[in-house]
């Protein structure tokens, strides 16, 4: 019988170490050292990401800590508990597990107000981020520190990963023309920090406006390190939103999501591998597979494919194209995928131009997303990622340097 248990405890550890997170994330870090909000009254933006290791809700966790006082909640795009698909505008509501209104920073003001901070003393942020500066939560952070400044608020992130590690930087930063709730700061596309350590960027750098400065506090994670993969964290992936269910969602979206902007290029939004995909009725999807990977790609290989969208902009048509393959994630170059994508379809289809076939807004929504419209038109004129490739990449090599200082791990 001992022995028995002896092996059965040999053959279970493994699966009882691994099962112990190697991060210990802002919120679970709080839970032991809380001292700071004693007598505050706070209000939390958060959605349905913000759990602590044991998925347990901050929500739940900040309402029932002895001796804070819960007062509001703020949510973002997809809404406090992220059932709110992309775009949707949503209004203020009540919660109903806590009886407490939930303000809408996705509806008529995406800026917490004054009226909505009333009798509030800190306001903390807690919100799972995916690494990608299109991605909109970083964007409230922002707004959140700014309206924080100016009502004498003091402003508290709860630290979490970022899924594409603190290495990897990628894509041109934004100009100032091109501020947009897309792209609300000047930072790359990948933009390779956690929220607090972009957080305390924006606060040292002079980014809010009138380059106000909040009372920032970063609640730090242990055990965190730059190089980490998310599976390495050993913390489980919530969705952080209806298109991004996994945790490997956010390489794909940092490699499809630009081109997806122009409406003309499905990336597989409204089928069952959203952001894996790139295509159109009017593509051979054979052919564009194989001058994809003709290009041999490091960490990146690619399958033709045809589906047929269950909703969205392309929903019931057949589409023909490519299943993008992430092979090695630290290899490969993401965003670029993309424009080689653009570039090889240009050989293939010469009579074909996607920004031409794009919706006028759209082409906007795109020149947003890459940061300024010099992408764009450098990019048109030969249809080559070479053309553009060393501003590109090197832009984002500039903001690494420069963002060094303010690594907190």
């Amino acid at each position: 019988m001992i022995r028995k248990a002896i092996y059965l405890f040999i053959f279970l550890f493994p699966f009882l170490l691994s099962a112990q997170p190697k991060v210990k994330l802002g919120i679970d870090v709080l839970k032991e050292d809380y001292a700071f909000l004693i007598g505050k009254r706070v209000g939390l933006i958060t959605n349905a990401t913000g759990v602590d290791a044991k998925l347990n809700s901050t929500i739940d966790i900040i309402y029932n800590l002895p001796g804070v006082r819960l007062i509001a909640l703020f949510g973002p795009e997809h809404g406090v508990r992220g059932d709110i698909p992309a775009g949707e505008k949503i209004e203020s509501y009540i919660d109903a597990k806590t009886g407490l209104t939930v303000y809408s920073l996705y509806g008529k003001t995406r800026k917490p107000t004054k009226e909505m901070l009333k009798g509030i003393d800190v306001l903390i942020y807690d919100i799972q981020d995916i690494g990608v500066r299109s991605y909109t939560y970083i964007s409230t952070m922002g707004l959140a520190m700014e309206s924080a400044a100016e009502n004498n608020i003091e402003f508290i992130v709860l630290d979490r990963p970022n899924p594409l590690t603190g290495e990897k930087f990628e894509g041109s930063t934004v100009r100032n023309e091109f501020i947009s709730f897309i792209s609300q700061f000047p930072i790359p596309y990948i933009y390779g920090l956690t929220c607090g350590e972009l957080a305390t960027m924006i606060n040292e750098e002079g980014w809010l406006s009138n380059k106000i400065k909040c009372n920032l506090r970063v609640v730090k994670m242990k055990g965190w390190k730059r190089s980490m993969n998310w599976e390495d964290t050993g913390l489980q992936w919530i969705p952080t939103s209806p298109h991004i269910p996994h945790y490997y969602s956010a390489q794909y979206y940092a490699s499809t999501g630009i081109l997806g902007e122009l409406g003309v290029i499905s990336e597989g939004i409204g089928y069952t591998l959203p952001f894996q995909l790139l295509g159109a009725e009017w593509i051979d999807e054979k052919e564009i597979a194989k001058r994809m990977n003709n290009l041999k790609l490091e960490g990146v290989i690619f399958r033709p494919v045809v589906w047929r969208p269950f909703y969205g902009n392309f929903q019931g048509k057949t589409l023909h194209g490519i299943q993008v393959h992430i092979l090695d994630f630290q290899k490969c170059n993401l965003t670029s995928i993309q424009f080689y994508f653009l570039q090889e379809l240009k050989k293939l289809y010469p009579d074909k131009n996607v920004f031409e076939l794009a919706k006028p807004e759209r082409i906007r929504m795109f020149d947003l997303a890459t940061g300024w419209d010099k992408v764009r038109e450098t990019f048109s004129k030969d249809f080559n990622y070479n053309s553009i490739k060393n501003f590109w990449e090197k832009e984002a090599d500039d903001f690494k340097f420069k963002a060094k200082k303010y690594f907190l791990y």
